[in-house]
């Protein structure tokens, strides 16, 4: 399980652009499981994203299909970057030194 920060803005309508986001980038209409969104999608057995309890974070959990073709994940992760980018509004780059700059507990 991953939580990743959401840029100021963006969390007013956290919830409905991580659905119209998940049709978007992933072509598939995600399931309403218990406040979470699931779909499954190429090498994604399941992805299951939430707000954090802030209502400030996405908290996404994934399960892998590790028996599907390289394309197919490449084609997966390629997704799945690209609805991190529009959901959070940080970029990979902006993610990664995000997740550098926070201190382990």
């Amino acid at each position: 399980m991953q939580e990743y920060p959401v840029k100021r803005g963006y969390t007013k309508d956290l919830i409905a652009r991580m659905e119209s986001k998940l049709v978007e980038c992933f072509g598939v209409e995600p399931k309403k499981v218990g406040g979470h969104l699931q779909i499954t999608y190429g090498a994604l057995k399941v992805l299951d994203v939430s707000t954090g309890k802030d209502k400030k974070t996405l908290v996404v959990d994934t399960r892998s299909d590790s028996s599907v073709s390289d394309e197919v994940i490449l084609d997966t992760n390629r997704r799945f970057r690209r609805y991190l980018d529009e959901v959070t509004g940080y970029s990979t780059k902006e993610r990664v030194k995000k997740a550098k700059s926070v201190e382990p507990e």
